[in-house]
Parts: structure tokens; C-alpha cells; sequence
């Protein structure tokens, strides 16, 4: 009995633990203007946080800003009720998690895109150069008139960084591919102008372009159905957005921001959250193409094997891609 007693003693001690530190964990995710389903950044970011809602049992909370000042306010609101950890996605909420994070150095934060030198922080930050490279490729194989487009959100380096990993990776298929970039606007409603990617892509596609990418967030949801309407080629990006348009979307450079929030979540939970820098790249899983039966028949055999072989090469060393947050000199225009 008394060893009876000793394990169901034990036992209960064991779930009183997990209990309160399921009780002491109350993540939070704060989304980027756009929406939190935008089909793209922001949508992975809560199919992240719902996959660690799944696994664990653990509940968060999570907002979607209406406005830049509420980032701050919404930083500082889920910091006061004793939300931790609390994710932000986004470059933009670069000062606001450095101004609360200071002001909550118990609190844990982290933030996806930029990096914020505070000691409570986590910044996740992505190789978007090298899965660019890898759909420029595509694009550029799969193109008949040898010139393809780039759409962006802001024009911002962060954007720069996808457009030049693209023409990198095109201009190695054909060196005097050509390449039609523009951007949507310099505001955060860059990110929510599906009108407006729709002309840009109507404008490219009116002088020769055949496969268009977009680094927009919603704005890109214009640009994959002007590509469609008009029987060319779209690539999305961060999440696979194949099959909004069936056999009309070429691939879908993955940026996964849904393993990132993921990760930190359930770092967190488990202890093992620490802050810095992580940088995830086509080594660490953190971007890539996607493959599935919306365009497998889109992606010949040959173009599946050249473009893996360029990722091995990426990921040797062999193949250097230019990072344009490093050197805003894009090597090839």
C-alpha cells in the first residue's frame, strides 16, 4: 500500500506541476497590417500558432492591428496582462517591441523579420534570397518569352531581398532573361491592395512577361489572379497558395513563419526558450518551393532536378546568393 501510495502521490505531484505551468504559459500573437487571413505572412503565422494550440492543449491569444499606432498599444496591452510569450510578424514592430520589451524585461518576446537587440527578445529572420533564387529558376525554365515578373508590397530592402534572390536564380537559366519589377507603394496598405497588384501584374504581363512572383501579402492575391485570368504563370509566397489557382500557379516560394511562431510558442513551454538571432535558410527548412497536386504537373522532372541541384549547391556554399540586407548592390538587374 505504501508503494501504492508513493506512486499515486507522485503522480498527482506530476500533474499539479504541468498543470500550473500550463496555467503560468499564456502565449499571444500580434499580427502585420493585412490581415490575419491574408492567405500569405500573416495566415502562417496563425497556422503556426494553431498547430502548437493543437499539439499542446495551451490556448493563445492573438489581434489584428487596424492601424500603426495600435502596435504599441497592443505590445504593451498583452504585456500588462501577463501574456508571455508575446510574437509579433513583421519588420514594422521593430521600435514598439523595443520600447515594451524594456519597459517588461520578464516578459518574452519575439519578433519575425528584424532583428531587436534587447535581452528578452527572440528576432527570427529568413534567407528569403535563397528560396527566391530557386522560383526564379523555375519561372525563368518554365517562361517561352524569356522575361518574367517580380511584384512587391514596400518598397523596402526586405522586398528588395526577394526580388533580387529571383533574378539571380533566373538569369542563371538565361543570362539575358528580363525581368519586370515593381513595388506597390512605400505605406503599410501596400500589403492589402489586391486592385493595385492586379494592374501591376496586367502592366508586365502587357509586355511579355509570362510568370509573375509576388512578395505582396494580400496585395499578391491580385496578382496571381490577373496571371490566371490572363493564362500566364503566378508564384506566391510564404504560405503555398497553389491552390487558389489550379495549374496556374506555378510554386509557391515557402517562407515558414508557421514553424517559427510554432517554435517559439512551444520553445516556451518547454523551457527551451532562449533570445538572439535565428536565421532560417533552405538549410534549416526555413524557406524553400512547394511541390503538390495543384502544379506537379506544371514542374517538368528536368525542372525539379536543376533546381534541387542548385539547392544542394546553396546549401554547400557553391552557389553564393546575394543577400540584399547585407549589400543593397543587387549583383544582377
Amino acid at each position: 500500500m505504501k508503494v501504492m501510495s508513493y506512486f499515486m502521490g507522485a503522480a498527482v505531484s506530476a500533474m499539479m506541476v504541468t498543470s500550473a505551468f500550463a496555467a503560468d504559459d499564456k502565449p499571444a500573437l500580434i499580427y502585420d497590417m493585412g490581415g490575419k487571413f491574408d492567405k500569405s505572412f500573416n495566415e502562417a503565422a496563425y497556422n503556426g500558432a494553431e498547430l502548437f494550440k493543437k499539439k499542446s492543449g495551451i490556448d493563445y491569444r492573438d489581434f489584428e492591428i487596424q492601424s500603426e499606432a495600435q502596435r504599441e498599444q497592443a505590445l504593451r496591452r498583452f504585456a500588462k496582462k501577463g501574456f508571455s510569450p508575446i510574437v509579433v510578424t513583421g519588420f514594422s514592430y521593430a521600435n514598439a517591441v523595443k520600447t515594451v520589451a524594456g519597459e517588461f524585461p520578464k516578459t518574452k518576446f519575439a519578433i519575425i523579420d528584424m532583428v531587436v537587440d534587447k535581452p528578452n527578445v527572440k528576432s527570427v529572420v529568413f534567407k528569403e534570397h535563397e528560396g527566391s533564387y530557386l522560383v526564379g529558376m523555375l519561372a525563368m525554365m518554365k517562361s517561352k518569352t524569356g522575361k518574367v515578373g517580380f511584384v512587391g508590397g514596400m518598397g523596402i530592402p526586405l522586398i528588395q531581398k526577394f526580388a533580387c534572390g529571383y533574378v539571380q536564380g533566373a538569369k542563371a537559366v538565361k543570362a539575358d532573361a528580363v525581368i519586370f519589377q515593381n513595388m506597390t507603394g512605400n505605406t503599410g496598405a501596400a500589403w492589402n491592395n489586391p486592385v493595385k497588384g492586379g494592374e501591376l501584374a496586367k502592366s508586365q504581363i502587357s509586355q511579355g512577361a509570362d510568370v509573375i512572383y509576388h512578395a505582396a501579402g494580400g496585395t499578391g492575391l491580385g496578382v496571381l489572379q490577373a496571371a490566371a485570368d490572363a493564362g500566364k504563370y503566378g508564384i506566391g509566397v510564404d504560405s503555398n497558395q497553389n491552390y487558389l489557382h489550379p495549374g496556374k500557379v506555378l510554386t509557391s516560394m515557402l517562407k515558414r513563419v508557421d514553424t517559427a511562431v510554432y517554435n517559439v510558442f512551444e520553445d516556451a513551454r518547454s523551457g527551451q526558450w532562449k533570445s538572439g538571432v535565428t536565421a532560417l535558410g533552405l538549410k534549416e527548412g526555413g524557406v524553400g518551393y512547394s511541390l503538390d497536386k495543384y502544379n506537379k504537373d506544371l514542374i517538368t522532372p528536368e525542372m525539379k532536378t536543376a533546381v534541387e541541384a542548385a539547392k544542394a549547391k546553396i546549401i554547400s556554399g557553391e552557389i553564393k546568393v546575394h543577400d540584399y540586407m547585407s549589400d543593397s548592390k543587387c549583383p544582377v538587374k
